[in-house]
């Protein structure tokens, strides 16, 4: 069957047969706010950048675990997934999450379309590459809203716009980069560290900007380590981000930070068999706390909070106070972070204080942090 002709059909099923995720749904649900979300290609089970963006909407808004089927969660499996600060403000409210994978760019249109067709309140486009998708879908339905992260929308030129019902949600990304940039230079022990990114774009160019300064903000009299880096091209070849890893270990690289999406998962791995043949080496994780895919080796995670973004789009969808426009997260807004290090490692509580200082400088606005490779060394410090 085509591509074309299995869109079809699947528009022609009922929502739950296409999207696999209104089996065993609790029937409290049933009067609840639709709203909708489309993965990227790396889709559920990423570990990382989708799965905070299902967590948002499933477990934080709906208070659902959905492994195959849904259930609903219990208050612990909900508040272990919410970080202290955050526990007041995020609460359940009456919505039902309506979920679409996508499996190719081509998908990602037609599987907003069908969310619309279905009724969503709102619905959310996880990822920069759906940004034209969303642009035309919106375009197409003006009375439905749209939220669409990890990008603004473009015009032709390639210059930001707005449209009346869509919101855009983008991220500091540099600012939690410089964070576990920093950590890395103190951890390590050969004056290498590593970094992995997926596609060479602007997007990921700000994690590598951000982990390049942190690594270069070492306290005076100290060397800053060499940072070696390595790109995928994709988000979605965990064999890849191995590979690109296992290149970066064997020149030196002791601690690695990736930004490469479901290609982290092998940059994690790499890790994990390196230090099992001897290396002390360490991984720092994206997106979402990666500690629990291998406790091991994951130093720390650098937390975006597309969750925390989404839960926002969905709670607002179900009390009827949906606002469009463009929204801009970093460490002051709560917007990006540094996961909790559960590592041990010697002079630990002083290098943490260290890196959380520098956290307080950036958010305080005492420093700023460079968004391309090329910049740093030029960020201001007053």
């Amino acid at each position: 069957m085509s591509r074309s002709h299995l869109l079809l059909a699947l528009v022609s099923l009922p929502l739950a047969a296409a999207c696999q995720c209104g089996a065993n749904r609790p029937a409290a649900d049933a009067g609840a706010t639709r709203v909708g979300l489309v993965t990227d290609v790396g889709g559920r089970g990423d570990q990382s950048f989708n799965d905070s963006a299902l967590r948002g909407l499933e477990l934080w808004a709906a208070g659902q675990v959905v492994e195959g089927a849904s259930r609903p969660a219990t208050d612990e499996e909900r508040l272990a997934s919410i970080p202290e600060p955050l526990r007041e403000s995020v609460k359940p409210v009456q919505v039902r999450p309506l979920v679409l994978q996508s499996k190719a760019q081509e998908d990602y249109e037609p599987n907003l379309q069908l969310l619309v067709d279905q009724g969503a309140a709102v619905t959310v486009g996880v990822g920069f590459m759906l940004e034209n998708a969303v642009e035309a879908v919106a375009s197409r339905n003006p009375d439905a809203n749209f939220v669409l992260i990890d990008s603004q929308l473009l015009d032709p030129q390639g210059r930001p716009h707005e449209l009346p019902n869509v919101r855009t949600v983008v991220f500091r990304e540099e600012e939690g980069s410089f964070l576990v940039g920093a950590l890395a230079a103190r951890v390590s022990r050969t004056g290498t560290v590593g970094f992995v990114g997926g596609m060479q774009i602007a997007l990921i160019q700000r994690f590598e900007a951000g982990y390049r300064a942190g690594a270069a903000a070492v306290e005076e009299g100290a060397k800053a380590p060499e940072v070696r880096v390595g790109y995928t091209g994709s988000f979605d070849n965990v064999s890849a981000g191995k590979l690109v890893a296992q290149d970066l270990i064997s020149k030196g690289a002791d601690v690695l930070f990736h930004a490469a999406g479901s290609d982290g998962l092998g940059v994690i791995q790499a890790v994990k068999e390196a230090r099992a043949a001897g290396r002390e080496v360490w991984a720092i994780g994206v997106d979402s706390d990666q500690w629990h895919v291998a406790p091991e080796v994951v130093l720390t995670s650098m937390v975006k909070r597309v969750d925390l973004a989404v839960y926002e789009a969905a709670r607002d969808a179900a009390n009827d106070s949906f606002t469009a426009g463009h929204q801009t997260l970093g460490l002051a807004e709560k917007g990006v972070a540094m996961a909790e290090v559960r590592a041990d490692f010697e002079n630990k509580d002083a290098i943490l204080a260290q890196v959380e200082a520098l956290g307080r400088e950036i958010a305080e606005g005492a420093r700023s942090v460079p968004t391309t490779p090329g910049a740093v060394g030029r960020e201001a410090v007053p």
